[in-house]
């Protein structure tokens, strides 16, 4: 894979973290009955930085769960032959919360969909919003972000790569062919 371009650097990605922590916000009134759920793998650090930004704001904690959606993709033979599973606790009670399903990027709208089944798994949220970093189009199912950083025009044979501090060692967005 080639890059193509740098579309994010650390400071536009805190920006828009603080931008859509703000919106999370306003839109809920608060952080009552909140709860933020990132979608493994990238979902999760971007979570834990809104969950920060939430914190500098508000003064206040907000639950972050970790969410595993292996065994609920549609694509899974697709994905591994034969998946490995960690059994994760789901250690919060997500019935009648607000549930900010958190993701990095937004393509086809199939992880969403499959998170949103493994959601519903869990318990019946009040309701469920999604925030992601970037929303690059294409997508095959009904399905729209109410939180987004970046709307990022894309090429199906184009790329995009999310990294994070956490994760990657460095805050960035890369745009990549193939």
């Amino acid at each position: 894979m080639n890059t193509k371009a740098i579309i994010m650097d650390e400071n536009t990605i805190n920006r828009a973290t603080t931008r859509i922590a703000h919106e999370i916000l306003e839109k809920n009134k608060g952080v009552d009955d909140l709860i933020l759920v990132g979608i493994k793998t990238r979902g999760v650090p971007f979570a834990r930085n809104i969950a920060e930004r939430i914190k500098q704001i508000e003064n206040k904690d907000v639950p972050i769960q970790v969410l595993d959606i292996t065994l609920y993709r549609d694509d899974l033979t697709e994905v591994n032959h034969i998946p490995i599973v960690k059994e994760e606790e789901f250690i919060y009670d997500i019935a009648n919360k607000i549930v900010v399903l958190v993701d990095d990027v937004l393509f086809t709208g199939r992880t969403v969909r499959a998170a949103l089944d493994a959601l519903i798994d869990k318990g019946r949220p009040q309701k469920i919003q999604l925030a992601v970093l970037i929303d690059r189009g294409h997508r095959e199912l009904p399905i729209r972000a109410d939180f987004v950083g970046k709307n990022v025009p894309t090429s199906k044979d184009e790329v995009i790569s999310v990294h994070f501090l956490d994760t990657d060692g460095v805050n960035q967005v890369l745009i990549n062919t193939l």
